[in-house]
């Protein structure tokens, strides 16, 4: 059976809930590989709208076992919250794993966060000050604390103690703020672990044998390919890696276990936080694709840049991800538009690049070249075919195929789970 990686192939908010939550009833483990508590899934389902921020999408599943892999780093007052939150709406967390390797957001972290943020002033990348990047960093100079640290309580008082010597003295010395006490931090966490040490697993255990019997994992990232650390808008760009290779180093499965890639990516583009833009809207048609798609962030409700579709980045996830399908979403907020612009190059000073530049500086000067597709008014919300779909709503969605380099499987043409166009078969 499958190992299935779900993947975003621009910058993030693509509606990788939807995707993750429509396949989840049909896989036996949904898996979240990378990211933590800055990120965010909207899932719809009938009247209910659910807002994940650890938890994978596969908690509102009634089968599939949703996992918070290795490759997470967690805030735990964050996820025990989340956990009572899901259960006040009855929906069941016992499932649940998470992974004793995944790394965890210390106070620390989230105070270098916010205050490094500060003091680069306009220079800044955009973070969400929650601690996620300082977290990563300390894991990439081993420095880190894990889930599984909380199960000893005289190795987490060591490591504490031996990071603190450094943190505390670049906190108050160079930013003139408060120090951080170990013992306190201690007892707070450890107080977290025993409400989430039940579900503390070896998740890569678990997941390869899982597809040694023949089930189906899902594997989903948070934020984007163009917010990898690797293959971004470095250094606008998150701290880990959500393009599909990092789903084998998040999940703990080998490359030969993946089967598929799927890509999604919205009829438009967004994205949050600084960086360039090419295909940025700044004025009233920027305006009216966020209320439209009500496009403001699901972590920390500011509004997302929008822009039209850039089949330049869409081309560079298919290629730096292996995407073999796409999902399409939010096709219905393009109703009403008599021409539809899709970027299809790059302009870079007076040189054509079909592309993306190899340098930074030449992505920051890149002005888009476009094409023009005819639009349609009819209401698309209702349609489950693409033959359902009006003439210049499918001329769209092929049009958008052809020049990203997978083919569509599937269109999204509303907020609920069933308003999506199936294509053609993911499993």
């Amino acid at each position: 059976m499958p190992a299935i990686v779900i993947v975003g192939a621009q910058w993030g908010d693509e509606g990788k809930g939807k995707a993750t939550d429509l396949l989840g009833d049909r896989v036996d483990y949904v898996v979240r590989y990378q990211g933590g508590n800055n990120a965010g899934h909207t899932v719809v389902i009938g009247d209910e709208c659910y807002a994940l921020h650890l938890l994978p999408s596969g908690v509102l599943s009634d089968r599939a076992v949703p996992v918070i892999g290795n490759g997470v780093v967690i805030d735990p007052a964050v996820l025990i919250a989340e956990i009572e939150a899901m259960q006040a709406r009855g929906v069941s967390c016992d499932r649940l794993l998470v992974s004793a390797n995944a790394h965890l957001i210390m106070p620390h972290q989230i105070a270098l966060d916010k205050v490094t943020e500060r003091y680069l002033g306009t220079a800044r990348i955009g973070t969400t000050g929650r601690g996620i990047g300082p977290s990563y960093a300390d894991k990439a100079a081993r420095m880190g604390i894990r889930v599984q640290d909380l199960a000893d309580p005289g190795i987490l008082r060591q490591k504490l103690d031996l990071v603190l010597r450094e943190k505390n003295q670049v906190l108050t010395k160079v930013y003139n703020r408060r120090g951080i006490d170990a013992g306190a931090v201690c007892e707070q966490y450890l107080r977290h672990f025993e409400r989430f040490s039940r579900y503390v697993a070896d998740t890569s255990l678990v997941l390869n044998r899982a597809l040694d019997q023949g089930q189906a994992v899902l594997l989903e990232g948070a934020q984007a390919t163009m917010l990898d650390v690797d293959h971004g808008t470095y250094p606008f760009v998150t701290s880990s890696s959500p393009t599909a290779g990092g789903a084998c180093v998040g999940s703990g499965l080998g490359p030969t276990r993946i089967t598929k890639v799927l890509g999604i990516a919205k009829a438009y583009t967004t994205r949050v936080g600084s960086g360039p833009f090419p295909t940025e809207l700044t004025g009233e048609q920027g305006e009216r694709l966020r209320e439209a798609g009500g496009e403001y962030g699901t972590t920390t409700g500011r509004p997302r840049r929008t822009g039209w579709f850039d089949a330049v980045i869409a081309r560079y996830a298919t290629r730096v991800n292996g995407i073999t399908d796409y999902f399409v979403t939010k096709l219905d907020v393009l109703t009403g538009l008599e021409k539809i612009p899709v970027c299809v190059a790059y302009d870079v000073d007076g040189t054509r690049h079909d592309e993306v530049p190899v340098t930074q500086t030449e992505f920051h000067h890149a002005r888009p070249v476009y094409e023009y597709l005819d639009g349609w008014r009819q209401d698309i919300s209702g349609a489950r075919e693409l033959s359902d779909l009006p003439a210049g709503a499918r001329a769209y969605v092929l049009a958008l195929q052809d020049m990203i380099g997978a083919p569509v499987a599937a269109v999204g043409v509303g907020p609920r789970r069933d308003q999506t166009v199936l294509v053609r078969p993911v499993l």
